[in-house]
């Protein structure tokens, strides 16, 4: 039977026992009188009740005891003594408090059902996010079909403001793609041909045909709504811990309600009925329901939350070990720097700026060279059509000349300068690149070299702010590459990374990790084949989302938007989940500790006790207070563009 059910009959059956308890305030009593009582009661204790004492005695054969040990034996004690009662001492039953108890642990079970329920939700949410339906080029047109029966390698056509079906690749079209469902990222996308799409985004835009590339389960969307439902479901370390307690604290409180009877009744001078109920009083009260549902919640919420800032933490131990994060190791290529070459620099005799991008991405426009793709990747960037070139030749050793308008032009590196004039302004701006650790490429014309462009494969525009703000969290930061140191520093200088380890063959990189490790607990963030040892080798391994498969395998928080600014979310949300788990965990025990001595009666001669139906709310209210406390983790502010001065503790 669900939980529903049995409150709503523990609802039908106490609300009779409270109008009596009622009446009984007037001297008066409904119809019937004790068998009332008893018929109401029964009905609470064996439709819903009864599985407490069933979880009990299960757990006594294992030789475990849980938190409904404490709820069914209590319950079961005041009936069956209820029962006993009604026949010699029909003044001294506790039906009511029966039923009530029962009542008030279902609502706060119900409760914890519904509210961990809202908090797991991000796996349905984002599942929900799919489109239905694909229109997909069948027998020479588009026709509509079910998401289901898309095939990798199908062309898809995508309209403005719809959603794209699934994951891919643009062939022909251009357009803006809003992301941030899946991403977290709040500005639309440009997307051209041969850039990838991601399933359930939004096309705002124009309209494209793409080509699918993963469908079903390997999509992103699938595999995010799979980490978070693994992560949602794992145990953090500290559960264990947890565990071991609540398994030694049933058997404490057990021994704690008997030594409450014997006390009372024996030392005391009361009843059986009082001594009983101070007894009962202490089982229901020191339930710890809560204690069990502190890490979890807080698990939940703080891995649905992450998930839709386009942040995925594999696991509770994950989540757990990243609060205790001291230094963050960093590749270069890739995870600080774009992973690209760019044209940095344009410097420029006799020709404008436009005008050196358009001969030189004339000569360049052919080639698959990835000097030369940055050099039509920055002539497209400012919208510069290439010059159309004539008679191409490839320079060995030195790079390529062409016809562009009846002239020469040549394009190529420092060997040119064997057999062109270059002027003394341009040689010394050409040092100064080389200082900065950029290549350069010389552009010539007629003879004569007209102008350099500095070439380097820059950082992203997020990675200095980012590592700043690492810092401002206490966090030490290092490049670990196999660059050049030379390349490593002014890259490192450029960002603000702490210390350089440069020159590291891919095979030392896990060895570098593991040292740094054992001085602190160490991040290491990546994203190629060579980083996954190294990933691994870290107390967590971030895997930039853009990287490959293997290197994504092996992290224990992937960030999908690729931005090093999510490493300071990350880090930060583990820290606010672990501290709210703490809290959870406090809120869970406060109850148990100031509870357990007032219903044992130690405060009865002030007039302060608490009736079993009393600490039947208490400790419902205490598992509503930490789910409630949980779901606040939603609401909790973190680091954006600007981080705010928080130190991990």
């Amino acid at each position: 039977m669900s939980i529903t059910k049995r409150f709503v009959i523990g609802v039908i059956g106490s609300v009779p026992l409270l109008i009596n308890m009622i009446l009984g305030f007037f001297g008066r009593m409904l119809p019937g009188g004790v068998w009332t009582a008893f018929f109401c009661g029964s009905l609470v204790y064996w439709l819903s009740g009864i599985s407490f004492l069933k979880t009990a005695i299960a757990s006594f054969k294992n030789h475990h005891a849980n938190m409904d040990t404490l709820v069914g034996l209590g319950t079961t004690i005041a009936y069956l003594y209820s029962v006993y009662a009604m026949f010699f001492s029909p003044k001294s039953t506790y039906f009511e408090a029966v039923a009530i108890v029962i009542t008030l642990v279902l609502l706060g079970s119900l409760f914890e059902e519904r509210m961990k329920s809202r908090a797991s939700t991000a796996v349905k949410d984002l599942m929900g996010l799919q489109a239905k339906n694909a229109a997909v080029w069948r027998d020479g047109k588009f026709i509509t079909v079910p998401l289901e029966q898309i095939k990798v390698g199908d062309l898809i056509q995508v309209k403005p403001g719809e959603k794209i079906p699934t994951d891919g690749v643009i062939k022909d079209g251009n357009s803006t793609i809003n992301e941030a469902m899946v991403t977290g990222e709040a500005m639309p996308v440009a997307k051209h041909a041969g850039d990838p799409v991601i399933g359930a985004t939004i096309n705002t835009t124009g309209s494209f045909t793409f080509t699918a590339t993963k469908v079903g389960q390997d999509t992103l969307l699938a595999q995010i709504a799979a980490t978070v439902k693994q992560a949602q479901s794992s145990r953090a370390p500290i559960q264990r811990t947890v565990d071991k307690i609540a398994n030694a604290f049933v058997p404490l409180v057990l021994i704690i309600s008997i030594l409450t009877f014997l006390i009372w009744y024996v030392f005391l001078d009361a009843s059986v009925a009082d001594a009983l109920i101070f007894a009962v009083s202490v089982m229901i009260i020191a339930c710890p329901c809560a204690l069990g549902i502190a890490t979890p919640t807080a698990l939940m919420v703080g891995t649905g939350r992450s998930a839709k800032l386009g942040i995925l933490m594999k696991s509770g131990q994950v989540l757990e070990a990243a609060h205790t994060i001291r230094t963050v190791v960093f590749d270069k290529t890739g995870t600080i720097t774009v992973g690209k070459p760019q044209v940095t620099d344009i410097f420029t005799e006799k020709f404008s700026q436009q005008k050196v991008l358009q001969l030189a991405a004339g000569l360049e426009q052919f080639s698959e060279h990835p000097l030369a793709q940055a050099i039509t990747t920055a002539a497209r960037q400012q919208k510069i059509i290439p010059a159309a070139a004539k008679n191409f030749t490839s320079i060995t050793g030195k790079g390529v000349k062409a016809l562009i308008a009846g002239k020469q032009v040549f394009v190529g590196n420092q060997r040119l300068l064997q057999t062109f004039k270059i002027s003394a302004r341009l040689q010394a701006k050409a040092q100064s690149l080389q200082s900065a650790a950029k290549t350069v490429v010389f552009v010539g014309y007629e003879q004569e070299i007209i102008a350099l462009l500095g070439i380097q494969d820059t950082p992203k525009t997020t990675s200095r702010e980012a590592i700043a703000d690492l810092k401002k969290i206490g966090i030490k930061t290092v490049m670990l590459t196999g660059d050049s140191r030379f390349v490593a520093q002014a890259i490192a200088k450029k960002v603000g990374i702490d210390q350089v380890i440069a020159e590291v063959l891919p095979a030392d990189k896990a060895k570098q990790v593991k040292e740094l490790d054992d001085q602190a607990p160490t991040a290491f963030v990546g994203d190629g084949i060579n980083d996954a040892p190294a990933l691994a080798a870290a107390t967590i391994g971030i895997a930039m989302g853009s990287g490959t498969d293997i290197a994504i395998e092996s992290g224990g928080i992937v960030l999908v938007k690729n931005d090093l600014l999510d490493v300071v979310t990350s880090l930060v949300l583990a820290k606010k989940t672990y501290d709210r788990i703490l809290l959870n965990l406090f809120w869970a025990f406060i109850y148990n500790v100031i509870g357990i001595p007032i219903a044992a009666g130690l405060f009865s001669h002030f007039g302060l006790t608490l009736s079993p139906e009393i600490a039947g709310l208490a400790m419902a209210l205490s598992s509503i207070t930490v789910v409630l406390s949980s779901l606040l983790l939603n609401f909790v502010k973190l680091p954006t563009r600007k981080l705010v001065n928080h130190k991990l503790a």
